[in-house]
């Protein structure tokens, strides 16, 4: 017998809302949607670690100014968190933004 989620894979798409890849590459969804909370919950594992630094370097680079640092360092972190996202499932990824 198979389990509840293979059950509902054969009714509809099956669509993972979390920012953490263990958990994508876990169950196997088709699609995946994110926002601000779950990327930063998801920015607390250590794995996630270079994707920060990658972030914080974009962000360097694009002003001097601490505030706007801040703000681009965030979107990059969800753009990337996307693009790591984007390599385990096989449809489409959705990040809320503000």
């Amino acid at each position: 017998m198979s389990n509840k989620l293979e059950q509902l894979r054969k009714l509809t798409t099956v669509v993972a809302d979390t920012g953490e890849i263990d958990a994508i590459k876990k169950y196997q969804p088709e699609d995946a949607t994110t926002n601000p909370s779950l990327i930063l919950k998801a920015a607390q594992i250590e794995e996630y670690a270079p994707l920060i630094d990658a972030s914080i370097e974009y962000a360097k680079a694009q002003s001097n100014d601490k505030a706007q640092q801040v703000q681009d360092t965030c979107d990059m972190l969800a753009v990337n968190i996307g693009k790591e996202i984007l390599k385990t499932i096989p449809g489409r990824i959705s990040t809320e933004v503000d």
